[in-house]
Parts: C-alpha cells; sequence; structure tokens
C-alpha cells in the first residue's frame, strides 16, 4: 500500500510538472487534458484519479511555477549565491528566460490568462507579486537608503519593467530588436537609484 501511495504521489507530480512546463509555453487554454495526459504517457482516464477538474490542475501547476525569487533567497540563507537586485535584473531579462517561458516567469508567460482566470489563480498571483514587490524595495532601499514608501514605489515600477519587457521581447519577430529590448530595460533598470541630469529646459 505505502507503494502504491508513493507511486501517485510521483505521477500526481509528474503531471503537475509537466502542465506547469505546458501552461507557460502555450496558455492557460493552449493545451487540453488528453494532449497533456499523452505527453505524460498516461490514460485521459487516469487524470480524474489525480484532480477534481482543469481548474484543480491549474491551481496546482501554477503554485510550482511561482515563487522562484522565494527558492533563490531561501537557498541564499543556507549557504548558496547570494541574492542580489543586479542578479535579479540580469537573469530575468536574460536571452535564456525570454526563449525558455517554460521554465521561466509564469507571471510574464500567462499574465493576460491569469487575468482572466479564476480567484484561486489570481490569489496565487498575487501573493508573488507581493512577495516579489517587498523583496525588491527590500534590495532598494539596502542600495539607496530610501525611505520604504519611495522604495516600494521604485519596486513596483521595477517589477512592472521586468514582466512587461520579457513579455515585449518574446512577442517581437525581430531578433535585434528582441535583444536591444532586454538590454535597455536592464540598463535601465541594473541602478535602482538612477541620477538624472538636470534639466536646463528654459536656459
Amino acid at each position: 500500500m505505502g507503494h502504491s501511495r508513493s507511486g501517485k504521489a510521483k505521477t500526481h507530480q509528474q503531471i503537475v510538472s509537466l502542465a506547469s512546463k505546458k501552461f507557460r509555453e502555450k496558455g492557460l487554454t493552449g493545451i487540453g487534458i488528453a494532449e497533456l495526459m499523452k505527453e505524460a504517457g498516461l490514460t485521459v482516464g487516469g487524470f480524474y484519479k489525480h484532480f477534481d477538474s482543469r481548474d484543480d490542475l491549474v491551481v496546482e501547476a501554477m503554485r510550482s511555477a511561482l515563487g522562484a525569487w522565494k527558492r533563490k533567497r531561501d537557498a541564499a540563507a543556507l549557504g548558496g549565491p547570494p541574492v542580489t537586485y543586479e542578479s535579479l535584473i540580469d537573469n530575468y531579462l536574460s536571452e535564456a528566460h525570454r526563449d525558455h517561458p517554460g521554465s521561466g516567469c509564469p507571471v510574464s508567460a500567462l499574465a493576460g490568462d491569469i487575468a482572466r482566470s479564476g480567484k484561486r489563480v489570481q490569489a496565487l498571483v498575487t501573493r508573488e507579486a507581493q512577495e516579489s514587490i517587498e523583496l525588491l524595495t527590500h534590495l532598494i532601499r539596502e542600495a539607496t537608503e530610501e525611505h520604504k514608501g519611495a522604495a516600494r514605489s521604485r519596486a513596483i515600477m521595477i517589477y512592472c519593467a521586468l514582466v512587461g519587457a520579457i513579455g515585449v521581447a518574446r512577442a517581437v519577430s525581430d531578433e535585434q530588436l528582441s535583444r536591444e529590448i532586454l538590454k535597455a530595460v536592464a540598463r535601465l533598470l541594473r541602478n535602482p537609484a538612477p541620477k538624472f541630469a538636470p534639466s536646463h529646459h528654459g536656459r
């Protein structure tokens, strides 16, 4: 019995992991249960041994996909590579992230779908956005000593710029423009406290 439960749990996780990848690549409605189960080497009927509905799978798949920055921060606390503001920016706006949405940020890959999805998925993404903004706020304050309100406003802008930039870089068909978008936004965001030249308007 214990072996049977272990096997079922392994199969369950296999389905969730595959769905997490495929949803990010094709959209939340871009792949059907039959196709997904076939890719997993399983029968459609077997799906309902693991999930009550497609919505339940979507929730689990999204939960599995979210939290990348939190995992990096937890690993750093255990002695792994440090999480820095610059490393988050550079990794997010990399060509590798652009080219592999199935293993990347689900918010940038699925923002439109998430906006039309159920409350459970939106609740997960809301928590992810809040945690990401809090982490950016903390890193900005470390680098600039800005007061919390200003740092949080900047963090919200940066988070939205990251999500938007990777989405546009994927959407355009011109490789040179796509790369330019990633590099330009990364360059602008890399300094959390950009210094603007004084205006000479009116002189």
